[in-house]
């Protein structure tokens, strides 16, 4: 285990819950890039993999939780895109 890496995650993690109520609360994704967060997604895969493969001890549980909140950010963004193209073209 690498306190490091745990406290990374964490920090990286209290952010997405903060942009998924945003978006909830809003029901705008402007100013998400879609790009990033896929990529960020994609970072978390392959940490998750590096883990299991690896030395999965209890941060696999972080990366796992980070994963989730990003994949429904992402989730969200595709659901509220089409209200942000008929806000911009009204």
């Amino acid at each position: 285990m690498n306190i490091f890496e745990a406290m990374m995650l964490v920090c990286f993690g209290v952010s997405w819950p903060i942009s998924i109520a945003k978006a909830l609360r809003t029901r705008t994704v402007a100013g998400k890039s879609p790009m990033f967060m896929a990529i960020v997604f994609l970072g978390y895969v392959f940490g998750i993999t590096h883990k299991l493969v690896n030395v999965a001890d209890w941060v696999t549980a972080l990366y796992v939780f980070n994963l989730v909140m990003v994949g429904t950010d992402l989730m969200l963004y595709f659901r509220y895109l089409p209200r942000e193209d008929a806000v911009r073209q009204a």
